[in-house]
């Protein structure tokens, strides 16, 4: 009787390693009802714990004093940044949509003449006036000009609060290139406030001193709120809540042995023929643990949405660094993959003879493309096929 010791993921605990194997013994029922299955709970022995209960998460900022370490409206202000981030048009947008009918008399000047002029001035101008916010300025504020959301906005605001708007649209729409191309270096708060204020001055608010323009109330979707203030607030709960599977990954590339050892151990017991099959870091284990030495009882390799070939071509792959080969005594490997999820790779170009690769597609969206291989049938038939 094959048996099939089944290493799970990142972050699995009890009782999620207990459904997460009933889910998995029904699968193998279809396809190999013969097999035996065992689990491999190394995240109960092996994985990441906060040993001193959180003492390395910083408390949030003005957390027992009372009061935020910004100005009163910091953490409004910062989530309005978040969001232009998203979409620098955002407060245009709000403006025009809240514009109402307007007539223009005769001959007069349209609304929007004068912020467009000054936008295409500032754009001829070039780079000098966006300060630390990066490159970019001249075609940002080109752009703007031709926007169609500025006639509305300029119906609905004053010029002062209209210049200050399209301040910001611009710093924005720099920072969020230099998000988009990950440039290294971003500027902080300060430098981009002082560069919106020479913005906003080129673009015909008073001089500086008479205020900054408070960010009006966008209307849009929800802001994703990673790094914003609520995450800020909830770092504790949010680290206690993903540390199983951040810690998971850190501590086993730092101090990985254990776990290995402990895989060897359980294979030892087993009746073989013995399958290993990991998911995710599970099957960076089971490759690792095999690579560092013969397992004689183990004929097949299966891993399932696993990270195992990246981390081999990056060179952080802890048993093998590459270009270097597969061992000969590591046992046919199959790796499956869902061409949604991110964090599944392809072997066998890495291993040409060696790995085969079997491509799924579970038809979900990443992440949970990531935690649905456990529910597609081509998951277990390509199991079933290379028994020993």
């Amino acid at each position: 009787m094959t048996t099939v010791v089944f290493i799970h993921g990142t972050g699995v605990r009890e009782p999620h390693l207990t459904t997460l194997l009933s889910q998995v013994a029904s699968g193998l029922a279809t396809t190999a009802p013969g097999a035996r299955l065992v689990a491999y709970d190394w995240g109960g022995t092996y994985g990441a714990t906060l040993a001193a209960d959180g003492a390395s998460i910083p408390a949030a900022p003005g957390a027992g004093t009372g009061r935020s370490t910004g100005g009163p409206d910091d953490g409004d202000e910062t989530e309005g940044w978040a969001r232009l981030y998203q979409d620098p048009t955002a407060e245009l947008a709000t403006a025009s949509a809240g514009a109402g009918p307007r007539v223009t008399p005769p001959g007069a000047a349209f609304p929007d003449e004068r912020p467009r002029a000054l936008l295409r001035r500032l754009a001829a101008e070039g780079e000098p006036a966006a300060g630390a916010l990066g490159p970019g300025l001249s075609e940002a504020a080109a752009g703007l000009a031709r926007s169609p959301l500025l006639g509305g906005a300029a119906e609905a605001l004053d010029q002062e609060t209209l210049s200050w708007v399209l301040a910001r649209s611009l710093a924005a729409a720099l920072v969020a290139e230099g998000i988009a191309g990950d440039r290294p270096v971003q500027c902080g708060g300060d430098a981009r406030d002082a560069a919106v204020t020479v913005l906003a001055e080129r673009l015909g608010a008073p001089p500086a001193g008479t205020g900054r323009g408070p960010l009006l109330r966008m209307a849009g979707r929800p802001l994703v709120r990673l790094g914003s203030r609520y995450a800020v607030r909830r770092r504790h709960a949010l680290t206690d809540a993903a540390h199983p599977a951040a810690g998971d990954i850190l501590k086993y590339l730092a101090r990985g042995e254990d776990t290995r050892q402990g895989l060897r151990e359980l294979v030892a017991t087993a009746e073989p023929p013995v399958v290993l099959l990991g998911h995710s870091l599970g099957g960076i284990i089971a490759l690792d643990t095999l690579i560092s030495g013969p397992l004689p009882e183990v004929e097949l390799l299966m891993t399932v949405g696993s990270q195992g070939p990246f981390l081999y071509e990056t060179g952080a792959l802890p048993s093998l660094a590459h270009p270097d080969p597969l061992p000969g005594h590591v046992p046919p490997w199959v790796n499956v993959y869902d061409r949604r999820d991110l964090l599944g790779y392809a072997a066998g170009p890495l291993f040409p003879g060696r790995a085969h690769d079997v491509a799924t597609d579970s038809r979900q969206p990443f992440p949970v493309a990531h935690s649905a291989y456990w529910s597609d049938p081509a998951v277990y038939r390509a199991l079933g096929e290379r028994l020993p």
